[in-house]
């Protein structure tokens, strides 16, 4: 059996989609990945808590006061230190420099809360509902340097609800990505691992072996 995808995730809340992510590889660990770090720009975020208690190394930093390349290039240090394959933004709320996002073609995912391509960037729920849509749901897209414009990799639609508010619809399109962005992390992961994804060359040396 081939060796799991190591996975890098990126956060700057809660985490409850990093903790979806590695409950659902818990309850059978010999799905395609296994995340070996999570990274944010928010030192107190409580997704790094859930991390360690998870045995998930952590890395942190705030972002501010530097710019933008400045720290991905921080980031991107501890990523390679974790010889991270593949990363999984799960609501890290800081856009990625357009040269990081190139070096790592194809080796990044991200879920949004909207149907892309509608309703990109913040306030999703809210935009839907005045907008009078019918669904709202989630998407996951590998990350391009256009905001939520990478192709889709999978998509769940949420009924609205004629009673709904930004926060109730919130709530249920939240469960869905939860369901998600396991699933469509694992078969990424299996596809990447095959071969069948055409990715950029990982940035560090393979030949040593991973840690």
């Amino acid at each position: 059996m081939a060796e799991p995808v190591r996975v890098g995730v990126l956060l700057s809340g809660r985490g409850s989609n990093m903790l979806a992510l590695a409950e659902h590889r818990r309850r059978d660990p010999e799905r395609p990945y296994r995340i070996v770090v999570a990274a944010s720009n928010v030192p107190e975020a409580r997704g790094l808590v859930l991390a360690k208690r998870l045995g998930i190394a952590t890395w942190s930093r705030s972002h501010q006061g530097m710019d933008r390349a400045e720290f991905d290039r921080l980031i991107e240090a501890a990523l390679i230190e974790h010889q991270v394959e593949l990363i999984a933004m799960a609501g890290y709320m800081r856009l990625l420099s357009g040269a990081f996002v190139e070096r790592w073609g194809d080796r990044i995912l991200n879920i949004h809360p909207s149907l892309l391509p509608l309703h990109k960037g913040l306030d999703t729920h809210r935009r839907a509902l005045m907008a009078g849509d019918l669904e709202a749901g989630c998407t996951v897209h590998v990350v391009t340097p256009e905001l939520d414009g990478g192709p889709p990799v999978a998509q769940t639609r949420v009924r609205i609800l004629g009673r709904d508010t930004p926060e109730s619809l919130a709530e249920r399109v939240l469960k869905e990505e939860h369901k998600l962005y396991p699933a469509a992390l694992e078969a990424y992961a299996e596809a990447l691992r095959q071969g069948l994804i055409k990715a950029a060359p990982l940035p560090f040396d393979t030949s040593a072996g991973s840690a």
